[in-house]
């Protein structure tokens, strides 16, 4: 029991020493509060509409009919879509989208309308610039829902001049008829997509660099023997002391941003609060230990700052959240479990878009607190860094 209280003391005044070092460096107050803050004002505000809207297309009319010109009005329409450019040139358009003044090309040939009329099937094209992946995906779809409904209202005027019910007509336009409903995000918002990975994904990010710099930084200016006296010469004492104050602060970024997502922007949260507030927590404990593992590894506060951006960064492609990881390589497949952001996107599309009973999910949440045993693996080599390394400018 002496030892414990002894043990907790210590941790206790390593916690004060680390209050008064965040203090004192405006970096940490920058890293830990004002820029995940504002990367979620940015980011929620950015996308407050769901979804981009009156994106900007060429079009290129050579028919100049009246069939021609009212797709032009129906594809102007589409909310995600605006007709900012008419042309009979195809060149000045192609000009105009490699210069980024436009996303996409809608092409309408000459004659269009007469050979439609008389069963030559005219053929639309359209263009779109794939460098810009949203924006082109979205005219993708719009132009495409366009052409078909074209070939629609040309084949209803067929059927008509052909003595054909307009019930007829339909049931040989589109025989079968596709009801489609999606589930845990069924107005399609990008925001939903994207802010529930995002802003978690940049609060760990910041929690690897801010564990790396204040462990390294012991390091370099050679503040590592003290900060081991006053934690009772135990690494792991010490860890628990320095780390504490920063658990506090991103548990309570991190408890933010939930409140943004789940409650002021009232995104899916099938589950209710506590599965997301448990796995925001657990985030926080698993990055903290896996930047502890990363300065042990590298104990050189610039390698160390250079793996904790590259492994931060790599986690948004590997995550699953912009190519599904099932798709991936089996190698990668295999690292990708190495990174607690994944085990939080699968607890966060269990629990908070699909509202999944807790037993699906347990192994994930296991998991994150599997990460919090890399401390323990690293701390005799950390501790040797510690006491004796020699930092080089």
């Amino acid at each position: 029991m002496t030892q414990l209280r002894i043990s907790i003391q210590s941790v206790k005044n390593v916690a004060i020493r680390e209050l008064r070092r965040l203090v004192a460096k405006p970096l940490y107050i920058f890293c830990m509060l004002v820029a995940p803050l504002f990367c979620m004002v940015f980011f929620l505000s950015l996308m407050k509409e769901g979804l981009p809207v009156d994106l900007p297309i060429a079009v290129v009319d050579l028919d100049n009919s009246s069939t021609s010109r009212s797709l032009i009005r129906q594809l102007n329409a589409f909310e995600q879509t605006e007709v900012a450019m008419q042309t009979m040139s195809f060149t000045d358009a192609r000009i105009a989208m490699q210069k980024g003044e436009v996303y996409g090309i809608f092409y309408i040939p000459e004659r269009f309308a007469a050979d439609a009329t008389t069963g030559k099937q005219p053929r639309l094209s359209f263009y779109t610039n794939g460098s810009y992946l949203i924006a082109g995906s979205l005219l993708f779809k719009d132009m495409k829902t366009i052409s078909v409904l074209a070939g629609g209202s040309v084949g209803l005027k067929t059927g008509t001049a052909k003595g054909l019910t307009e019930a007829q007509i339909k049931g040989q336009l589109q025989p079968i008829v596709v009801d489609t409903h999606s589930i845990g995000n069924p107005w399609l918002n990008y925001s939903v997509y994207l802010n529930n990975i995002l802003i978690p994904g940049i609060l760990q990010l910041m929690i690897f660099l801010v564990t790396v710099f204040s462990i390294g930084s012991e390091i370099k200016f050679a503040t590592s023997h003290e900060w081991l006296r006053v934690g009772n010469n135990s690494v792991l004492v010490s860890l628990a002391g320095k780390l504490l104050p920063h658990t506090l602060i991103f548990t309570l970024v991190g408890l933010l941003a939930c409140s943004l997502l789940y409650g002021f922007n009232a995104f899916p949260l099938q589950s209710g609060w506590m599965p997301m507030v448990a796995n925001i927590f657990l985030l926080v404990l698993a990055s903290q230990a896996v930047g502890v593992f990363m300065i042990g590894v590298l104990p050189t506060l610039r390698l160390g700052l250079s793996f904790a951006s590259l492994f931060g960064m790599i986690t948004f492609s590997i995550v699953g959240l912009s190519f599904p990881v099932s798709e991936m390589h089996p190698t990668l497949q295999a690292l990708a479990n190495l990174f607690p952001l994944r085990h939080y996107f699968l607890i966060y599309v269990d629990q908070a878009l699909n509202g999944r009973e807790l037993i699906y999910c347990w192994g994930h949440y296991v998991a994150l607190m599997a990460f919090m045993i890399l401390p323990f693996l690293i701390a005799r080599n950390l501790k040797h860094a510690l006491l004796y390394f020699k930092y080089i400018p």
